[in-house]
């Protein structure tokens, strides 16, 4: 049940922020950014990879919660999903974000991991 709820979080906090928040302005946004494509363009990637990122990152979140009947899912899913997250704790470092900006993301690699875990 533990893991049930710990795919479950990892699953609806990825698709609130690229489905709901996308163009929210937050606290943890990397620079100065208002919204996600902000975020990605601070971080010196172009507009393109934003889609590619939301695409991949909504696609893993799905398999996260696919990966409760089917649990050959959650390995390829949290793995992809942990390569993305500690990509975004370096980019928050290259851009010289405050520390509780990376809050999120590192939140999200180690919940991941923990996944990996089990």
């Amino acid at each position: 049940m533990e893991l049930f709820k710990l795919i479950y979080q990892l699953a609806i906090g990825i698709l609130n922020v690229w489905l709901v928040r996308f163009n929210v302005q937050t606290r943890y946004r990397g620079g100065s950014a208002t919204n996600m494509k902000e975020e990605f363009s601070i971080y010196g990637l172009p507009e393109k990879l934003v889609w590619v990122a939301g695409t991949i990152k909504i696609g893993t979140a799905i398999a996260l919660l696919a990966g409760i009947a089917f649990p050959s899912l959650i390995t390829p899913a949290a793995t992809v999903l942990a390569v993305f997250m500690l990509s975004a704790v370096l980019f928050h470092v290259k851009v010289k974000d405050p520390l509780f900006k990376s809050i999120p993301a590192t939140t999200v690699l180690l919940l991941t991991l923990v996944l990996l875990l089990f």
